[in-house]
């Protein structure tokens, strides 16, 4: 089984803030101040899982993924060129991998939600600006990205001209909290906008595997 990956940065409680390395920036804002008002809520997770484990991960989910169409637009608009689904049930493989995320996540005891999220994007698919609705899940979202590398950028929800871009390397793990999760929108760059500091990052098909928490006032 792979290490739970390198966590990268500045942080505090949990890895929080975590944005760069060593010769290698993985988030980039507006100015310094969005940057570390941002980077306090925000966890990147390079080689989370490795080849063999997104492997895995990839044979269980393929076989019901291709029973579906790929879908032009979301109900709420969101997303472009996309399928998902939602399960519970996992292979061993797959759970014990699915269990790491869990734990870097989520504080001990903190409900989750037993569905995990599957979003697959075809090649030319995106995300569009959101903000996930609160009725649905808690305060943090972890995500698994697996197939591609892509850009994810959070604007300010109060200026739109401040945003801070995640370089989300294919089989890293990022994490989202708090302001990240509540005060900035997040969407990924379609294939055609996906840069990165001025470098081009090619986007590929690209499957998301996402963890959630419950609502505060669930239960």
């Amino acid at each position: 089984m792979a290490a739970c990956g390198r966590a990268l940065g500045l942080g505090r409680g949990l890895g929080r803030g975590l944005c760069s390395a060593p010769g290698r920036r993985l988030m980039l804002g507006s100015d310094p101040a969005v940057l570390e008002r941002v980077s306090r809520d925000v966890e990147l997770r390079e080689e989370f899982v490795s080849p063999e484990e997104e492997a895995a991960l990839l044979r269980e989910l393929e076989p019901s993924l291709k029973r579906l169409r790929y879908q032009r637009e979301h109900w709420d608009q969101a997303i472009h060129g996309y399928r998902e689904t939602e399960r519970s049930r996992w292979g061993e493989e797959s759970e014990a991998i699915l269990q790491r995320v869990r734990d870097a996540a989520f504080l001990p005891g903190a409900e989750q939600l037993s569905m995990v999220h599957v979003l697959d994007l075809e090649k030319e698919g995106f995300i569009r600006a959101h903000v996930d609705s609160v009725k649905f899940c808690g305060d943090t979202i972890a995500g698994l990205c697996l197939l591609s590398a892509g850009v994810m950028r959070l604007v300010s929800e109060e200026d739109k001209i401040n945003y801070v871009d995640l370089l989300l390397q294919r089989r890293c793990l990022y994490i989202l909290r708090g302001t990240a999760r509540y005060t900035f929108s997040h969407q990924i760059l379609a294939d055609k906008e996906s840069f990165f500091a001025g470098e081009r990052v090619p986007r590929d098909r690209r499957i998301s595997v996402i963890c959630r928490n419950l609502p505060s006032s669930a239960g």
